[in-house]
């Protein structure tokens, strides 16, 4: 789902109730001028690119740990149909394990959003039971198009690194446009996800989600490629988090937003690649 919590709402909070008290000067224009940053006594550390670099990849490390895991939960079988191909039906040993792993993670990341200083210890249990839910989906995914799942990983992984490219070689930048653009775009694919929800609770499928159809496709190539932008609003927070000299504990936060938006990309990516396959 979209990210909406590493924005400069949270930046400008944190760094004026921070240790060091307010920035000076002040994020009146973050997207235009850099960060001012309070001066910490050599006994506070502050957030730093490193610290949060470290911190995501002990989340991807421990996610993947989670995905084997949750992998594992689920049952392939394959058979011949009547026309002789070989076909594949999936099920869960233990359907808990899904259910209870979604509700952990959602939890776990309302508390992080609403008390950033937990992250530094919801990140970690946020990591695994998301990496269960992922797993456990990837594999039901990969039942019915075997490979889909590691296809999923490697487009992530490229879009990934080239978004972090075009960021770092500064041909990507957020500014005020472009994250007013991005952030418009996040929470109007939030709204069609709302509507889709009510819809089939109703009975009803608005079939931009599991249809193959031209639209269906066309929605999903549009919903990864908002979620590559946001990744752009991520490494900007990151940026000049680290700039202004945020608490420490902002790191895991980073680290945390940064997961969200790349579980998102990966989720995307994985619904758009069994569209395509069918």
């Amino acid at each position: 789902m979209p990210n909406p919590i590493l924005s400069d709402r949270m930046l400008e909070r944190t760094a004026t109730s921070g240790p060091g008290g307010p920035l000076n000067p002040p994020l009146t224009s973050p997207r235009h001028s850099p960060a001012g940053a309070w001066t910490p006594t050599a006994s506070e550390a502050t957030m730093t690119i490193g610290g949060t670099c470290s911190a995501s990849a002990l989340m991807l490390a421990l996610l993947g740990v989670g995905a084997w895991f949750g992998w594992g939960k689920v049952d392939v079988v394959e058979g011949v149909d009547e026309l002789g191909r070989v076909v594949s039906s999936a099920s869960l040993t233990q359907p808990a394990w899904l259910m209870g792993s979604i509700i952990v993670a959602f939890v776990l990341a309302m508390a992080t959003v609403f008390v950033p200083k937990l992250a530094r210890f919801t990140a970690v249990p946020y990591a695994l039971t998301e990496g269960i839910a992922l797993g456990v989906i990837s594999h039901l995914y990969d039942a019915q198009s075997s490979g889909l799942a590691i296809q999923a990983v490697i487009a992530t992984c490229g879009v990934v690194a080239m978004m972090l490219l075009l960021y770092g070689l500064r041909i990507l930048r957020a500014t005020p446009r472009f994250t007013k653009a991005v952030v418009a775009a996040t929470f109007g694919v939030a709204a069609i996800y709302l509507v889709a929800f009510i819809a089939r609770a109703f009975g009803s499928d608005l079939g931009i989600f599991s249809s193959s159809s031209g639209l269906s496709i066309g929605f999903s190539v549009v919903v990864v490629a908002i979620a590559a932008f946001n990744l752009i609003l991520d490494f900007d927070f990151i940026e000049r988090g680290s700039a202004a000299g945020l608490p420490k504990h902002m790191e895991w936060y980073g680290a945390f937003g940064l997961i969200l938006t790349v579980v998102w990309l990966y989720l995307e990516i994985l619904r758009l690649l069994a569209k395509l396959r069918d």
